[in-house]
């Protein structure tokens, strides 16, 4: 169900005398917060000073072994984020990787007429509309989605998470349904990519919508501490205000397979790594020194930007992710500030292939619903700009494309 507000600004006023009612002091409950930040910032910069960084680096076999140490798990939570390296093989995302050029080189794309009207999700972000090629059902991107390697990837992360309190089941960790999502392909010297620093999920929903508010229960009662990032409470009774490219699913954690080699300077993805910074932006727009109707850069139906002018204690966290070759998988908590380098400084092509985690629950499954419709025409994907670039392209995936777990994780075929 969709989130439909008549007066936005009223409603955002209420919210905020109602949010800040609940507090016996916001002033010092955020100078609370502002110091752990700080101190979580500090820690990231010296890593990133001294060559290294704090985003965990895991390889899939201790993942398929189940010889993950407790200790890395809990810095995955830590951080919101992991790399999670060979997860296939270099020369199967090499592979695919040139076969989704040919995919796009064989049926013109680019070479249809672009509506920018269609897609305004990026359009308020410093560097612009991103560049990001909108095809979701060619065969190596349906490929990479059924992998077995790539489900037992997301449903050990899908693990992490808590996925059962309050006697309730929030989410299934084992079985996935499959959120179709683009493309990126960025040649060396390209400036029209980057993305400045935000969140996708949810802008002004995160605290006018009842669902978000029981999500941050524990924040918006003056309890920070008690907040856990990973507890699924809450996350698929969100709702969300229609937009084109505002996820209607719940994702546990964003994500890309890398189908090239790419890191710092390569224009490539950058996070700000701390899962508990999501407080800090919930109880910033509280304080007296901003405006009634103003949620600190959120906007309705727009990634949730994350500014110097807002949030400056966030924002010296922000570090490039570690290099990736092919076949390396990168992911990040749906509440992490990412962004994507301005430049393509490096020399190769910065290609990856977007694919999140998003478990099985009632509003995974409402979304295959109208997933299968699209993927069935080869329209775009729900939650995206109806673009519809693939409709007649020659060697879209069809149903025959699909393995058993293909089907499960598309709504075609019962677990």
């Amino acid at each position: 169900m969709s989130l439909v507000i008549d007066d936005l600004p009223a409603t955002i006023r209420q919210t905020k005398r109602q949010l800040k009612a609940q507090f016996a002091d916001l002033n010092q409950t955020f100078a609370a917060v502002e110091d752990h930040i700080r101190r979580e910032v500090d820690a990231v910069v010296a890593a990133g000073a001294h060559g290294g960084g704090v985003i965990p680096v895991i390889d899939y076999q201790a993942i398929h072994s189940g010889s993950l140490a407790e200790t890395v798990k809990a810095e995955i939570r830590r951080r919101g984020a992991a790399i999670v390296r060979r997860v296939v093989s270099t020369e199967q995302a090499s592979e695919w990787n040139e076969r989704i050029g040919d995919y796009l080189r064989r049926n013109g794309y680019g070479q249809q007429p672009v509506n920018p009207a269609l897609d305004t999700y990026f359009s308020k972000l410093k560097a612009g509309r991103a560049q990001i090629f909108g095809v979701y059902w060619s065969k190596p991107q349906m490929e990479a989605r059924q992998h077995p390697a790539l489900a037992r990837t997301r449903a050990f992360l899908n693990s992490l998470w808590r996925h059962e309190s309050e006697g309730s089941v929030h989410f299934d960790p084992d079985r996935e349904c499959t959120y179709a999502d683009r493309i990126r392909r960025r040649a060396p010297g390209d400036t029209t990519l980057g993305l400045s620093p935000h969140m996708d999920a949810g802008s002004v929903e995160r605290w006018i919508d009842a669902g978000y508010r029981k999500v941050y229960r524990h924040v918006f009662a003056g309890d920070w501490q008690a907040y856990d990032p990973f507890d699924g409470s809450g996350r698929t009774a969100t709702r969300e205000i229609p937009s084109p490219a505002v996820c209607s699913s719940f994702r546990t954690y964003q994500g890309w397979m890398a189908l090239t080699p790419q890191g710092a300077g390569d224009g490539t993805l950058q996070l700000i790594p701390i899962a508990k910074g999501i407080v800090y932006l919930l109880l910033r727009p509280l304080l007296d020194d901003v405006p009634d109707d103003v949620l600190c850069g959120a906007e309705p139906g727009r990634a949730l930007s994350i500014s110097r002018q807002w949030h400056p204690s966030l924002m010296p966290a922000l570090s490039p992710i570690p290099r990736v070759e092919p076949g390396d998988t990168v992911w990040w908590h749906p509440d992490v500030v990412h962004a994507v380098e301005d430049k393509h400084s490096g020399r190769g092509d910065s290609n990856v292939m977007y694919i999140g985690a998003a478990p099985y629950c009632a509003k995974n499954a409402a979304y295959l619903e109208r997933q299968r419709a699209a993927f069935l025409a080869g329209t775009s994907a729900p939650d995206f700009a109806p673009e519809n670039y693939e409709v007649n392209y020659e060697g879209r995936a069809a149903l025959d494309d699909l393995s058993e777990l293909g089907r499960k994780q598309m709504g075609l075929q019962a677990w």
